[in-house]
């Protein structure tokens, strides 16, 4: 994975409450048994006709919206629980998901494949939906050393939180496995202390 620190960029609007993770990334789509190309199948019912043409309404196909960062409604990623919504989402490029609310089990597949789940309050979300209507080119700062989202256009900054494993992982662009893999040498000292 990518270490995480700091982010400044444009962001992509999607004001719709209640996204669940089949309209993130369709059931049909849940075949493959690796993460490349699911980005390109994120939002797919809603981003494409049947006969595989752009929807020219959707967020993702109106280059007006664009940027590493999706501003959503409350209570995204709910539904099952197949990773392979974060997948896309990562896929896609999006680096960090901003809403009132997420689903748990959507949060730690997020977290667990390199995107940063942003919870903040309904007032800063709507400020930051109106903003990026009025300025497309609106952009937010997020600061994970210092826990913090600021909304450029206003100055205004919230914290958020996140468990502090995962924020060490994201950090050291760590997943778990390289996580565990970078102590190594502690977990050698420890067995050394032992008699079996």
């Amino acid at each position: 994975m990518e270490k995480f620190i700091k982010l400044t960029s444009t962001v992509v609007p999607l004001p719709i409450e209640n996204v669940d993770t089949d309209q993130i990334i369709p059931a049909r789509f849940l075949k493959a048994t690796d993460k490349n190309g699911f980005g390109d199948n994120l939002f797919a019912d809603w981003r494409y006709n049947k006969d595989g043409s752009p929807k020219a309404d959707f967020v993702l196909n109106n280059s007006t919206f664009k940027g590493s960062i999706l501003v959503a409604g409350k209570n995204f990623g709910s539904g099952s629980s197949r990773e392979h919504a974060a997948w896309a989402i990562d896929g896609y490029g999006f680096k960090v998901v901003v809403s009132s609310f997420f689903a748990d089990i959507f949060q730690n597949n997020a977290l667990n494949n390199g995107v940063l789940p942003v919870v903040v309050s309904t007032e800063f979300l709507a400020e930051i939906f109106s903003n990026v209507n009025e300025n497309p080119e609106s952009t937010l700062t997020i600061d994970l050393v210092n826990q913090t989202i600021t909304n450029n256009s206003t100055g205004r900054k919230e914290p958020f939180t996140i468990n502090a494993y995962k924020k060490e992982c994201l950090l050291n662009g760590l997943d778990d496995i390289d996580y565990l893999l970078s102590k190594k040498d502690l977990t050698k000292a420890y067995e050394q202390t032992k008699t079996f």
